[in-house]
């Protein structure tokens, strides 16, 4: 079933405030190592933009380190508050176990602090949102950035209390975003979600940010030669598929294009997928041309991407894939796979390429034929800034509120 991209429910100003919960990582946290992300990336920009529209909005993490002041205040109208839940360095496997202390510590801010709805990002939070709604009865809007029946279609392996949870959530959540068509139709197909229920909210780009730029300047800023580059950007993880882009460097005809990997490890399998594959590398004889950096600044990607001949987003599977969208809006070419989001992040032969299924050869054609044709190139680049730029910030936080607004006006979804 279609449905426009589009909310056509006038705002009427009845929420001023929203307590987002962000439990597993932080907006404060560097997105590319650890659990931070493109979620991260994702919260820190909606709520910045929804506080310039005038909406407060506290942001509640669980602590994960020492030294964080308690409340951290962003900027006027946006606050990041770090709740005490287990030791600080607990693993991100075990977090289920202080769900309900989290929850508990957050309730007792909201009884001070009262709020008009609740955004809940990630099933973990989303359990603590559930909660929170019936006790204090308050709309629950949830992002799940990714969801555990589609990790499993692609491989992963998921504990069956995430699956069970989401669906707890879903069956009562009075809102759930998705991020395009592709999404929705999975929480509709997965999980059975009334298709009123779910609400279109596409991650924007900061285009101060993400915008074409001279290659070559890039190129001096980080150091890098003339030869093609590919440019692999996210947490090192089995999910995000950097064998694929490896293997793919491998299989190409331009035998001086290089690749260069900007993340660190994340998860309980990052290091050994890391150790993986540097042995992988080592093994196809691509020390010289695999390049490993450190995480980033946000901020500072813009220059990776502008360097990048081609961006490569060869994950299993991806809600959206922010990453595509901020390579696109600096001007640089796509070739990503043909899973979730990315279908519709990408338009196949317009601003970038779908590839279908893992084989490397089936990539590394792909790329070839960017590199061969850089007119080719040029185009493809030029339409995905356009597109790209029809992408703000600013536009999801004020579809975001007026979903708010309109669940203000409903009675509350009771549970299944």
């Amino acid at each position: 079933m279609k449905r426009s991209l589009s909310f056509d429910f006038a705002t009427t100003g009845a929420v001023k405030s929203v307590a987002i919960l962000s439990m597993h990582t932080s907006p404060l946290a560097q997105a590319g190592s650890g659990d931070g992300g493109g979620l991260n990336i994702y919260v820190r920009e909606l709520a910045t933009s929804m506080a310039h529209l005038g909406i407060r909005c506290d942001v509640y993490v669980r602590r994960s380190d020492d030294f964080t002041e308690e409340i951290v205040e962003i900027e006027p109208g946006l606050r990041v508050i770090q709740i005490e839940a287990g030791p600080s360095d607990l693993l991100k496997e075990d977090l289920p176990l202080v769900i309900d202390s989290y929850t508990r510590k957050v309730r007792e801010y909201l009884e001070q602090s009262p709020v008009d709805s609740i955004h809940a990002h990630y099933w973990l939070s989303a359990v603590a949102g559930h909660q929170l709604k019936h006790e204090l009865e308050i709309p629950l809007a949830v992002t799940f950035h990714t969801l555990g029946r589609v990790k499993v279609d692609a491989g992963e392996s998921e504990p069956i209390e995430r699956i069970t949870a989401e669906e707890q959530v879903i069956g009562c959540a009075d809102a759930v975003f998705a991020s395009g068509e592709v999404e929705a139709t999975q929480l509709a197909r997965l999980y059975d979600v009334p298709f009123d229920r779910i609400k279109i909210l596409t991650p924007g780009v900061d285009r101060a940010l993400f915008s074409p730029g001279q290659q070559w300047a890039a190129r001096k800023a980080i150091s890098l030669g003339k030869a093609p580059m590919l440019l692999f950007v996210g947490r090192i993880q089995p999910l995000k598929g950097i064998d694929l882009a490896i293997a793919s460097l491998s299989q190409l005809r331009s035998k001086d294009a290089f690749l260069v990997v900007v993340g660190g490890p994340s998860g309980a399998e990052g290091e050994k997928t890391m150790s993986d594959l540097l042995s992988m590398v080592d093994g196809l004889g691509l020390s010289e041309r695999v390049h490993f950096v450190a995480p980033q600044a946000h901020h500072l990607l813009s220059t990776y991407y502008r360097a990048a001949d081609i961006c490569l987003v060869p994950s299993h599977s991806e809600s959206f894939g922010l990453v595509a969208l901020e390579a696109a809006a600096c001007g640089t070419p796509v070739v990503a796979s043909d899973v979730g989001g990315l279908r519709n992040n990408v338009v196949d032969g317009v601003t970038g390429f779908l590839v279908s299924g893992r084989n490397p050869e089936t990539f590394a054609k792909q790329i070839d034929e960017l590199i061969d044709d850089p007119l080719l190139a040029i185009r493809v680049g030029e339409q995905g800034a356009l597109r790209a730029g029809a992408h703000t910030w600013q536009s999801s936080a004020s579809e975001a509120i007026q979903v708010f607004e309109m669940l203000s006006h409903r009675e509350l979804v009771t549970c299944i």
